[in-house]
């Protein structure tokens, strides 16, 4: 399950990715924007950061700006910064996989689907960028206006 932080960290990335090239954005009208604390907004922005995901600029006409452009920013790379691994449960993980003490991994039927649900979710957001996870959000609005028409 994607956390708040998780949620967030997209949401003021995709915030950042709307910003013309060049422009700053200060955490305050990110956070304002997006409806996220911006003590929390501070955390996730400093572990944005120290990713190499964003880039900021300290002082009176400082902010935060995307350090990559969107389309090099996947998904799963910022989900598992922010939230950790991918999987439902830590014996269908790659990056942090642990046994479970309580079933035979070769016969385990659970670990066989959460496996799956594993390969299924990561095939999605780490073929995902920001710049299509943001495109794809302007996408949906165009179609529910047409709808209203």
């Amino acid at each position: 399950m994607l956390t708040k932080k998780g949620k967030y960290g997209l949401k003021a990335l995709v915030y950042l990715s709307n910003l013309p090239p060049g422009q700053l954005a200060v955490v305050a009208d990110i956070a304002a924007k997006n409806k996220i604390p911006k003590k929390f907004l501070d955390t996730i922005l400093g572990e944005l950061r120290n990713a190499g995901f964003v880039q900021s600029r300290k002082g009176k006409d400082g902010g935060y700006s995307l350090a990559r452009p969107p389309g090099d920013i996947r998904i799963g790379h910022v989900v598992r910064v922010l939230d950790g691994p991918l999987a439902p449960i830590a014996c269908a993980s790659r990056s942090s996989y642990r046994r479970c003490e309580d079933c035979d991994e070769a016969t385990c039927q659970v670990r066989r689907i959460m496996m799956q649900v594993r390969h299924a979710v990561a095939d999605l957001l780490d073929n995902r960028s920001l710049a299509a996870m943001r495109d794809a959000a302007n996408d949906d609005r165009a179609t529910g206006l047409r709808l209203q028409l």
